[in-house]
């Protein structure tokens, strides 16, 4: 299939890459130079409470509670502190971010956490933006308004980190989270964000890790799970390098680094894009969403598996994508358990 393909058709479905939202980045993030980590300071920095965007492809989230958030940069390897409508209350270290918060929450009547927390992940190229309609869903589900659970949202640098930093930021949230009382989580999971969550299993699996919530349930949307032939075919263009980064080159190379991300044990369930028959994309083979194909989704041991018609980049948005998520969490099946389609 790649040597049917000419520069013109490459050309073609790097800009239909681009205008998805699968690698669709900013030009600043390209461009940025590397800095230097900010040295520990006992003098309070100063600092404008100005309204931020909440993080857009340079920051990672490293601990997440009640929507207040520290935010790693991967250009000038600096933190700060945002508050749940994302102004900006502190900056420089990690400590000096943490300090403040604790102080704002001795001062502020903080909410405890749910003993359940339901953590979306967004996909490459994206920020929790992309996940915004879903997380409204799942806080207050039309059907049933009362769920007992919160929900984290969380923002990394997709195109800036690798997978394994991406995990291993995860991993500090989720230790926080622990100390705050949190037993257990699921995870709903856009494209990139579904080899993040099997990475983190794989570093959890592989060394003595802190204390952190049961991972209890999954489910991935349009998960690259078997690698991506789009990431091949794009993967020795200099501006799918630029934009992806380590993440991008990753996905290409999903089969040599397969035992990096193992298969969870819990109970998973797989929303591929598709059209029910022939694809999109003719890089692909068989049914796709124009970036991912339904075969390129699935993973062996999967509870459940659905397709929904859907692009790529809109899958979490789509009604039928939103109920079925909200029915694998709370019941173990994406329609009824009668209907369930498990992958042997």
């Amino acid at each position: 299939m790649l040597h049917c393909c000419g520069s013109l058709a490459k050309t073609t479905f790097i800009a239909a890459c681009l205008v998805s939202g699968w690698v669709g980045m900013s030009v600043e993030q390209t461009c940025a130079d590397e800095k230097p980590a900010l040295k520990a300071t006992t003098v309070p920095r100063p600092n404008l409470q100005l309204k931020t965007l909440g993080g857009k492809q340079l920051w990672s989230d490293v601990f997440w509670l009640n929507d207040w958030r520290i935010q790693y940069n991967a250009v000038s390897q600096h933190y700060r502190l945002l508050d749940a409508k994302n102004k900006r209350r502190a900056w420089g270290t990690y400590d000096e971010c943490f300090n403040e918060f604790a102080a704002v929450r001795k001062q502020t009547e903080f909410k405890a956490p749910k003993t359940t927390v339901v953590v979306l992940l967004h996909g490459l190229g994206r920020s929790n933006n992309a996940m915004h309609k879903l997380a409204t869903y799942l806080k207050s589900p039309p059907i049933d308004g009362k769920v007992e659970w919160d929900v984290a949202s969380l923002t990394y640098a997709s195109g800036r980190l690798s997978i394994d930093d991406h995990a291993s930021n995860l991993a500090r949230i989720l230790e926080s989270l622990s100390t705050e009382g949190v037993k257990e989580i699921h995870v709903v999971a856009h494209s990139l964000g579904n080899l993040v969550i099997r990475r983190y299993i794989g570093i959890q699996n592989s060394t003595e890790q802190s204390r952190v919530p049961e991972l209890k349930r999954i489910v991935m949307l349009a998960p690259p799970n078997q690698g991506s032939r789009m990431a091949i075919v794009l993967k020795k263009n200099l501006l799918f390098r630029a934009i992806a980064g380590k993440s991008g080159q990753q996905i290409a190379e999903l089969e040599e680094l397969e035992a990096k991300f193992p298969t969870p044990q819990c109970e998973f369930a797989i929303i591929a894009g598709g059209r029910g028959k022939t694809g999109r994309n003719p890089i692909l083979a068989g049914d796709d969403d124009l970036i991912v194909s339904v075969e390129e989704t699935k993973l062996a041991g999967a509870r459940d598996f659905m397709i929904v018609p859907s692009l790529h980049t809109f899958i979490m948005n789509e009604p039928t994508t939103q109920a079925a998520t909200l029915s694998f969490l709370q019941h173990g099946y994406l329609k009824s358990a009668k209907d369930r389609t498990p992958l042997e």
